[in-house]
């Protein structure tokens, strides 16, 4: 059987061609490493939060892909001034999926805006500017360059399984996850941000605050894609 992933989408305003419009948009390494993983893959755009539990309904997996910073207010927050760009109306969507998801013990991954809005859902909160609680940059130096951060896995983990004991992934983000309730930190920096969250009662529920997309793939995806080829 292959299994058939949904990936959630940006909403933007994007150009090609002759357009200049509102698009559903998503960077296209998300899709060709699922699929190198073995599976087919669905694009998600932002759509009714009420029905969210129909569309999983028909996908064997979930990838929550990154983006713009959660709403503060979605973990009784305000604004940090370096907190930008919010997309309340992708918030609702992912937020609705990640329920329905959690619902259905549906097999899931969650990438960077991922990981922390699933943090924010089970009632945690972040630091809205990283930089002001390890003192630099590395996590997200600036424009569309990726950090290069050694994480260190928590033995016993699933994220452990997948990747091993330590590994050099690629960080875009500059927020990051302060509380995390009910899940266990997987993988940490050696700055001490959480890096990795799973949950550890469930078939596949696995947080990272990277971007495994832009790699080749060590393990996270293809951990997903044979968790939704297992039956529910």
């Amino acid at each position: 059987m292959i299994p058939v992933i949904g990936i959630t989408t940006y909403r933007e305003q994007a150009r090609w061609g002759v357009w200049d419009v509102r698009a559903d948009v998503l960077h296209a390494a998300y899709a060709q490493a699922v699929e190198g993983a073995g599976a087919a893959v669905i694009l998600l755009p932002p759509g009714d939060p009420d029905r969210a539990a129909t569309v999983l309904d028909r996908l064997d997996g979930l990838v929550v892909a990154g983006g713009a910073d959660v709403d503060p207010a979605r973990y009784d927050a305000e604004p940090h001034p370096r907190t930008a760009g919010t997309r309340p109306e992708r918030d609702a969507w992912e937020l609705a999926l990640l329920d329905a998801a959690a619902a259905r013990d549906l097999p899931t991954l969650m990438v960077c805006r991922g990981m922390q809005l699933e943090a924010a859902r089970v009632g945690g909160d972040l630091d809205q500017h990283t930089p002001d609680v390890v003192g630099h940059e590395q996590h997200s130096p600036g424009a569309d360059v990726y950090g290069d951060v050694a994480v260190t896995t928590v033995p016993g983990t699933t994220v452990a399984g997948l990747i091993g004991p330590v590994r050099t992934v690629r960080c875009h983000h500059h927020q990051s996850v302060r509380a995390h309730p009910g899940l266990v930190a997987a993988a940490v920096a050696e700055d001490g941000t959480v890096e990795a969250l799973e949950h550890p009662d469930r078939r596949f529920w696995v947080a990272v605050q990277w971007h495994p997309e832009t790699q080749d793939d060590v393990g996270l995806f293809r951990g997903l894609v044979a968790a939704a080829r297992l039956p529910a």
